[in-house]
């Protein structure tokens, strides 16, 4: 980091490299043409995204095979265009996904490649090679009959030409692989690896493949290798019947090493080798140890399986955020990505998925540390069925679009800030791949501390020094973990001071504590669905600035000096996130603005008549008179979902979940009355799902009534 104690860094924040950019998923599922490809990606930059991932995706025309050289003239065009726009590309491993099967090539001559699974059967097929034999019946190796989801209507999840899957296991497969994609990638775009090209994404690598039935994985010649490993074939009818034995673990443990040395070893190597990041994620969201294959680790955040209305801490899926930054903190990996939004409708509305909703997970995983964006995603075409493939368009496809200039900086804002700073954490959590152990770690967040996730494969490295332990240059206090896991180190999670304290406690209080250089941060974002109001403590004795990355806005926060720290009193709304820095001199502390004074006049629902309704556009348009004046004044309003305010007919801002609060600029107030104009544009599930209530809150209960 350079220029470590320079406040200029802080301020920076407001507008940070290009580097931090979000990088879309964009679906190229369409009939592309070069001058709509010129188009979209002269439009994403106008909004502030400066990279893009290149995604062959369903609805694709079918005159644009994969991998063919029409296919390559298209994304020639793409890579092209993002080199004279100065834009970042990722390029993509897969005819959809999951990756691993090059749209079905590497089987199409080769059936052999194809995936295989282990089942127990009571009668073995005529193709079925028979393991094991006994009471149970029989442990089989067979073709798994997995798919891929590919990129043509007919060629999806059960359909006729959906995609063979390959076997990932098999080195052989995994060669032939790369060599139909990632060669074919470097013949065309070598010049750009490095420059314009950032990386391949891999996705989700499914060693059965997708659409297959009472299988475990398994690969030619494993129950030779699992027999070598002291393995019983006996012992793993436990995989079928639930029990779970030394054979069950021995057989888990090895089809995991075997995936990571034989799929992503290779692809890492390859990557390296060609100056590019290996990027993506794993099948599950708490694959941990592959995490170290990746130059970018990554994971996704799909279906809601973490959400708001069920908050961040509970199931397997809660601990997705911490797996990629701790796994890319452990390695020195500066950034570390998630897939994010995909499918992520409420109660599987096509397309209602709120702008709440986009905020609330951005800060659920900036929070926990990830500090690259992947919105899920951008879609290049919505025309017939295209727009019911796993919804929604989260970019220009959606209602936020004309002001998404904001969503894209405060995505780049956190991205800096996590990616520039380090963590200060002193517990450290030892787990095991895949045993994550989401409902122990679940009280530190309540707690407000932070921690640090060590996989089993870097125990050997640490070492147990003056009551601490030591791992790969980092100092924990604590760990969480039973007595005879480094006995000398403090087992008690609280002999850890938290991040800060709170009175009362806060529960829904995230905090992640920050170093910049000799800076002190601490990044907040409420998670729960209540306003959040406290009496904060943190752990110096320093004046407080506060930095609102949402509005790009620093401002002086009113502190007191006592025992505990320094004091001062936190509100934050549902959705709601700030940053708060201890200032290194008087000078900094006073550079800062005082807060906004409270606005003596606040105008609400009930201050608007709706005057006109725009069905089709999901749009509904109220005006409000506010007589001559000059005090402050604001407008504090409960919309579903995106409220833009124009005064006089000029435009103040946009606000995308309630409330939706507006300050009106001083300027515009005066002697002669104010016209207000509220457009409030609902969700468009109205238009592409089931129908959900638009308009102002008490609106909205009128016509209800």
């Amino acid at each position: 980091m350079n220029n470590m104690n320079d406040f200029s860094w802080l301020s920076g924040l407001k507008t940070p490299s290009r580097e931090y950019t979000p990088i879309p998923f964009w679906f190229l599922n369409g009939n592309l043409t070069h001058e709509e490809i010129r188009r979209q990606l002269q439009d994403f930059r106008d909004h502030g995204v400066y990279g893009v991932v290149l995604h062959p995706r369903m609805g694709l025309s079918r005159r644009i095979q994969y991998l063919s050289p029409v296919f390559f003239r298209y994304l020639r065009t793409a890579v092209e265009t993002a080199a004279e726009l100065e834009m970042t590309v990722v390029l993509y491993d897969e005819g959809m996904y999951p990756s691993g099967s090059a749209g079905g090539l590497v089987t199409e001559g080769h059936p052999e490649l194809a995936s295989r699974g282990l089942s127990l059967v009571q009668s073995p097929s005529p193709r079925d090679r028979v393991l094991w034999q006994g009471e149970p019946g029989f442990l089989v190796e067979r073709f798994s009959g997995g798919t891929i989801r590919g990129l043509h209507y007919g060629e999806d999840d059960g359909q006729p030409y959906a995609p063979k899957s390959a076997d990932i296991l098999n080195p052989k497969a995994v060669s032939r692989f790369i060599a139909l994609t990632h060669e074919a990638y470097a013949r065309e775009f070598q010049p750009y690896f490095g420059t314009t090209i950032l990386g391949i994404f891999t996705d989700e690598p499914s060693i059965l493949g997708r659409n297959t039935r009472d299988l475990q994985p398994w690969t030619e010649g494993f129950a030779d290798l699992f027999q070598s490993a002291g393995g019983h074939l006996s012992g793993l009818v436990g995989l079928f019947t639930g029990e779970e034995t030394a054979d069950t673990a021995l057989y888990r443990r090895m089809i995991l090493e075997r995936e990571a040395e034989v799929y992503y070893a290779p692809l890492s190597a390859w990557c390296e080798a060609h100056g590019l990041a290996l990027m993506g994620h794993p099948h599950q969201s708490d694959d941990i140890e592959v995490q170290r294959y990746f130059h970018i680790p990554g994971q996704d955040l799909v279906f809601r399986w973490v959400a708001p209305e069920t908050g961040g801490t509970a199931g397997m899926d809660s601990t997705m955020a911490k797996c990629s930054a701790d796994a890319a903190r452990l390695m020195n990996r500066k950034r570390n990505s998630n897939e994010c939004f995909g499918a992520c409708n409420r109660e599987g509305n096509s397309w209602h998925f709120t702008g709440s909703d986009m905020k609330w997970y951005i800060d659920y995983l900036a929070v926990r540390g990830v500090n690259l964006f992947i919105p899920h995603a951008f879609y290049y075409s919505l025309s017939g069925r295209r727009s019911a493939e796993r919804p929604p368009d989260v970019g220009p496809g959606n209602i936020w679009w004309p002001h998404y200039q904001q969503w894209s900086a405060y995505m780049a804002r956190l991205s800096c800030l996590m990616a520039e700073t380090e963590a200060v954490i002193g517990l450290a959590v030892p787990c095991r791949n895949r045993e994550l152990r989401a409902d122990e770690v679940a009280p530190l967040f309540r707690s407000q501390r932070s921690f640090q996730y060590l996989p089993e494969s870097v125990w050997p490295e640490c070492r147990e020094e003056n009551g601490n332990l030591i791992c790969r240059g980092r100092r924990y206090l604590a760990v969480l973990a039973d007595q005879a896991c480094f006995p000398s180190v403090s087992h008690d999670p609280e002999s850890v001071p938290p991040d800060c304290l709170c009175n009362p406690p806060q529960p829904e209080l995230r905090c992640a504590r920050l170093k910049h250089g000799a800076r002190d941060l601490w990044f907040l974002t409420n998670e729960g669905k209540n306003r959040l109001e406290t009496r904060l403590a943190l752990p110096v004795q320093a004046r407080i600035g506060a930095f609102d990355l949402w509005a790009g806005e620093m401002r002086k926060m009113e502190t007191e000096s006592t025992e505990q720290g320094t004091c001062l009193n936190l509100c934050l709304e549902p959705f709601e996130s700030l940053l708060l820095f201890a200032c290194e001199t008087q000078e900094e502390w006073e550079s800062l603005p005082l807060p906004e004074p409270a606005p003596k006049q606040v105008l609400t629902n009930r201050d608007f008549t709706l005057v006109s309704e725009e069905p089709m556009a999901v749009r509904k348009t109220y005006a409000a008179k506010v007589p001559a004046g000059n005090g402050p004044l604001a407008v504090r309003v409960d919309a579903e979902e995106m409220a833009e305010l124009y005064a006089n007919e000029k435009f103040i801002g946009a606000a995308f979940w309630a409330p939706q609060i507006f300050r009106i600029p001083a300027a515009l107030r005066g002697n002669a009355p104010l016209s207000l104009t509220l457009v409030v544009t609902g969700s468009l599930a109205n238009r592409y799902g089931r129908p959900v209530p638009y308009g102002l809150a008490v609106a909205l209960r009128t016509e209800r009534r």
